[in-house]
């Protein structure tokens, strides 16, 4: 193992690859551990679908297994295959390719501990819609973290769409976000990352970039393209070019990570809550970020009953989840302060009985990330539940934070879900959710993956990043709680209601996205997009995109309607303010409101 540089010896990473049979890919066994996770030198069992490497291990090996992985999940859009893919520092010459539900991550300190001399790259999807005959517009559901990346090609490729993060990334080159010659793409989200070059924005829709540095321009844009806390980000210029940016963001804390220390313990990161930030956490300064020993998590794997995780949840244990879908006959439960809930390489949480996947209790300090959260086909009447209802305690100090955690109603299978996440406890950090009502895969249709509403919020203070919500029947998003901040927001109506009788709310026609009620005094929004495309060939109206009480505490800054396809279409944008958006292509920016 290469030396590390003094500044960066907060952490020191040796891991080992996990035990269990790799038949299914037609790859080696690995050895099994041999003591517990989180014990001196000791491997932790993963299970069979996390890969652990370091520089040792001949590249051609590192590289079958990579393209193995992209062979069997790169249209495995509605499968049940996880995978990470983990390094130890080092430098590796690898081509990664990510397909469906693959995170790929570094187990360093910094982000250049671990150096990828090649790609990490998300490549476009033969699209016969799209002109370009190729498109990134179901790129979902995969990750690079922790790691850099000296592309060997012109450019490191991520094309993506929604629920497909780059956290803690550094690009030593150029970075490229669309699929090739102007394909559609519909991402995405970046944050406490760097890049050396230039970005080619291309044809991406949308783009939240957070705490993070830009080293060359970021080129053009379509829609809604949000900078917060972005060194090197354009300048504002919405709507032309329709740039929205904030010099700092509010209040942050980092998604958690695995690492290795000096000493060889398996450990996780639990980077510390941030007030108007700008910049990576990790760059010239940073100061040495707390941690875990994952001897104190419990490593779950799919065959784990909700009855043995929550019995480890009770007694205090933080939890790791292997990849994988969880089948679970109750909800999860998180009772304890400071509880870290943590995925790897994408799993599933997925209600069978109609409850929760997860109810989490109105206490400091409680971290979940990188799950997916599926509705089972009895329904459940939400999904994620952060804090009680009419919870009042203050989590300013130490709030509660949900990051690249998406839900899924339809896709896999029949789900149903009354509400896909409700957030009662103040102070709450939202950052980067994908609340999703399917619009193709299985069990897809207006009476088969029903869900009112993708997002509640009723508790104060609450903050979210990077919030996109899509294709639910009533509400999209409904804000029920003082002083809310919004930071990004990307929206598709449904696609599929049969007639205007069964698409109208109390207010007119159709149901608004985003909802800010009627009795909030304060509320903050920037940057935010509401799309149209109703396909069933019938003309149905939305007669505003966002709804809220008009008084000068609650404000909006860079909003924007745009007719997709389909027949119908948006009437106004923010209450009475905008420009129909019906029938054809158009956009109906509104800078500020009221």
């Amino acid at each position: 193992m290469r030396p590390l540089d003094p500044s960066r010896r907060r952490f020191l990473t040796l891991t080992a690859a996990s035990a269990a049979s790799l038949t299914a890919l037609g790859l080696p066994a690995l050895p099994a551990a041999a003591a517990p996770a989180g014990t001196g030198d000791a491997e932790p069992d993963f299970g069979p679908n996390v890969f652990v490497y370091d520089p040792s291990t001949p590249t051609a090996e590192i590289q079958s297994t990579l393209d193995r992985l992209f062979a069997a999940q790169e249209h495995n859009e509605m499968g049940a295959d996880r995978y990470a893919v983990l390094f130890k520092p080092g430098r590796y010459e690898v081509n990664a390719k990510l397909g469906y539900y693959t995170t790929v991550a570094g187990l360093g300190g910094h982000p250049d501990d671990v150096e990828i001399h090649g790609a990490v790259r998300v490549v476009g999807q033969p699209d016969p819609n799209s002109p370009a005959g190729i498109s990134a517009l179901t790129n979902f559901w995969r990750s690079a973290e922790n790691l850099s990346v000296t592309p060997t090609d012109w450019s490191n490729q991520w094309a993506v769409s929604q629920a497909s993060p780059m956290r803690r990334v550094h690009i030593k080159g150029i970075l490229w976000l669309e699929p090739g010659n102007g394909g559609y793409s519909s991402g995405g989200y970046i944050a406490d990352s760097k890049v050396d070059g230039i970005t080619i924005n291309g044809s991406q829709q949308q783009w939240l970039t957070r705490d993070s540095e830009l080293g060359g321009d970021w080129t053009n844009g379509v829609w809604n393209q949000v900078f917060s806390g972005v060194l090197g980000a354009p300048a504002q210029g919405f709507p032309n070019p329709p740039y929205t940016t904030l010099p700092t963001s509010p209040v942050t804390r980092e998604k958690p990570y695995l690492f290795v220390a000096a000493d060889g313990g398996w450990r996780v990161a639990v980077p510390g809550l941030r007030h108007d930030t700008a910049g990576t956490t990790w760059g010239e300064g940073a100061r040495p970020v707390p941690s875990l020993p994952l001897c104190d998590f419990f490593i779950a794997k799919p065959t784990d009953s909700a009855q043995r995780i929550n019995q480890e949840l009770s007694r205090g244990r933080h939890l790791l989840l292997t990849p994988g879908v969880y089948h679970l006959d109750r909800a999860l439960r998180v009772k304890h302060p400071d509880t870290v809930v943590l995925g790897l390489g994408m799993p599933s949480l997925a209600p069978t009985t109609g409850d929760a996947a997860l109810r989490i209790e109105d206490v400091d300090g409680v971290r979940i990330a990188g799950v997916l959260v599926d509705a089972g086909p009895e329904q459940s009447e939400v999904l994620v539940e952060v804090g009680k209802r009419h919870s009042h305690r203050s989590h300013a100090t130490n709030p509660i934070s949900l990051q690249d955690v998406f839900f899924r109603i339809g896709g896999p299978g029949v789900g149903r879900a009354v509400t896909s996440l409700v957030v009662n406890s103040r102070h709450a950090i939202i950052d980067n959710i994908w609340a999703w009502r399917g619009d193709h895969g299985n069990g897809i249709g207006w009476t088969s993956n029903t869900a009112d509403t993708g997002v509640v919020v009723n508790g104060d203070d609450v903050t979210a990043y990077g919030l996109f919500v899509e294709h639910y029947q009533r509400y999209q998003t409904i804000w029920n709680g003082e002083r809310g901040r919004t930071v990004f927001y990307q929206s598709e109506l449904p696609y599929d209601p049969p007639s205007q009788a069964a698409w109208s709310s109390p207010t007119g026609r159709g149901w608004a996205s985003y909802k800010v009620a009627d009795q909030v005094r304060e509320h903050e929004a920037w940057g935010l997009g509401v799309y149209s495309y109703f396909n069933q060939g019938v003309d149905i109206r939305c007669d505003r995109a966002i709804e809220s009480p008009r008084r000068a505490g609650v404000r909006f800054h860079d909003a924007v309607t745009v007719f997709l396809d389909g027949s119908g279409g948006i009437e106004r944008t923010i209450n009475e303010a905008g420009t129909p958006v019906v029938g054809s292509y158009g956009t109906s920016p509104v800078v500020s409101y009221p």
